[in-house]
């Protein structure tokens, strides 16, 4: 009988695509493993997990925290909507395992399966964890963590130290970068998967203290939907080479091209970055949970592979400065590139894949002790 693994979660890139890599890669052992994700229809897991080719069982949730008053009250109101969706559908379902990948709809799914004994694995990509992530570490079988950091969050005896799960593109041979002065610099603006305001700002400005370099720079910029038309009418108008994109699909091989990339400091991003060894200049989002992306961030800037901006200190002017920096110092920016690689956990997925397949193995040991 074939093995059923159902991934919960999502609502951002973040969350997704970590669970979108291990899926590939449990394929990749065995094309009978079964696997179903379970979302929300707002996330953007919607849109992605069907594209990748697996199903998706959406339910209602949404998160509490951060709300106010009416909008928090529909969220707690969403919340045994949900948990019992999930139950239904894991009764239904009967999994052999539960993998929370974190968003709206990992804590409904895994409360549901720890109360039908199904196994649960969570893996936690952020240095530190959000309030619902530490309370289901206590009731998951085990606890994958992305940065060493995040151990003493969880049970000592369920935690593993694994990395961050980044699909295979990112982990392929690397590529040549910016070299020698007056070769083409390739410039990577991203925003997460929504985009980012501040930084779509930011670099418009910076345009205008990069004339010099204007010939020399090729940039590719992801602006999320709200502000696409602006930012692709602004560098028209300054006459820029650029491929602006409100979305991007081909991510690993935009960022495996890159000479220097601009983003927010999720830890998805970073994973994906480090696994492919590029240069950064991080300006982590000011709203984050616990200030978790700017604690990602100075581990990053701690091995000399980043450079940390804060959202509130972020312009044209400071931006164009460290742009025209890495420009001008090609040997520093090489050096960096060394470290970031070093960072990287390429075989992260693999290592989670394992933890997968053993608690599906140990649920079938203890099925057959009882005959």
């Amino acid at each position: 009988m074939a093995i059923r693994i159902v991934i919960a979660g999502g609502g951002t890139g973040g969350h997704l695509f970590p669970g979108i890599a291990l899926a590939k890669q449990l394929k990749r052992h065995d094309m009978n493993i079964e696997i179903t994700f379970v979302g929300t229809r707002q996330g953007i897991e919607s849109r992605i997990v069907p594209k990748e080719g697996f199903n998706l069982k959406t339910i209602i949730s949404s998160g509490v925290i951060g709300k106010t008053g009416a909008n928090r009250w529909v969220s707690w109101c969403k919340i045994p909507i949900g948990a019992a969706q999930s139950m239904c559908f894991l009764i239904r379902k009967r999994p052999d395992l539960v993998v929370g990948v974190g968003g709206y709809a990992s804590g409904p799914v895994v409360l549901s399966s720890w109360l039908l004994r199904v196994p649960i694995l969570i893996h936690e990509q952020n240095s530190v964890p959000g309030v619902t992530n530490k309370w289901l570490g206590k009731i998951a079988d085990k606890v994958a963590v992305s940065f060493n950091e995040s151990k003493k969050f969880f049970p000592g005896n369920k935690v593993v130290h694994t990395g961050n799960m980044v699909r295979e593109e990112f982990c392929q041979p690397r590529e040549p970068t910016f070299q020698e002065p007056g070769m083409e610099f390739r410039l990577l603006i991203l925003g997460g998967s929504q985009g980012a305001h501040s930084i779509n700002m930011a670099m418009i400005e910076a345009l205008d203290h990069l004339t010099e370099f204007q010939d020399s720079i090729k940039i590719v910029h992801q602006t999320g939907g709200k502000d696409f038309e602006y930012v692709r009418r602004k560098y028209m108008e300054k006459d820029f080479s650029v491929n602006v994109q409100p979305f991007l699909d081909d991510m690993a091989g935009q960022v495996r091209q890159a000479s220097l990339i601009i983003c927010r400091s999720g830890a998805t991003t970073l994973a994906e970055i480090t696994a492919t060894g590029k240069v950064s200049i991080l300006i982590p989002f000011p709203h984050a949970t616990h200030n978790h992306q700017e604690i990602n961030a100075r581990i990053l800037e701690a091995a000399k592979a980043s450079e940390v901006i804060l959202d509130n200190k972020i312009s044209g002017e400071r931006l164009a400065q460290s742009i025209i920096q890495s420009i001008k110092e090609p040997e520093q920016l090489k050096e960096m590139e060394e470290n970031s690689y070093r960072l990287g956990k390429r075989d992260a997925t693999e290592k989670v894949k394992e933890l997968c397949l053993q608690l599906t193995e140990d649920k079938t040991a203890c099925i057959l002790s009882c005959f």
